[in-house]
């Protein structure tokens, strides 16, 4: 049975512990890189894009006759939902971290 005059210490206790996965997140950095490293992205834990490096020699190959263009795009999306999955389990472990082993549906 949880004692009533408890229920204030735990919440602050949570709302502290919150405070912390936040910060731990914006300062967690993952990299994604496609196309043999023509694009990587960068994102934070929060899943914030950071930036996005692309390599020269990846825009010299469009200024040709038939520029391809959509392969170029494809690249960078495929680095951004790379750079997500890693944010993902960035948070994921971060997480499973601080509540030391506890079983919480949709953590796991």
């Amino acid at each position: 049975m949880i004692n009533p005059l408890k229920i204030s210490e735990m919440l602050t206790q949570a709302n502290q512990m919150q405070e912390e996965v936040q910060r731990k997140l914006s300062e967690t950095v993952v990299e994604a890189t496609t196309g043999g490293g023509a694009v990587t992205a960068t994102m934070n834990g929060r899943k914030e894009l950071l930036k996005i490096r692309i390599d020269p020699s990846a825009v010299a190959a469009l200024s040709g006759g038939q520029p391809d263009v959509e392969m170029l795009q494809d690249l960078i999306v495929g680095a951004v939902n790379e750079a997500g999955r890693k944010a993902d389990e960035a948070i994921k472990s971060s997480v499973q971290g601080m509540l030391g082993g506890l079983k919480i549906p949709g953590v796991s």
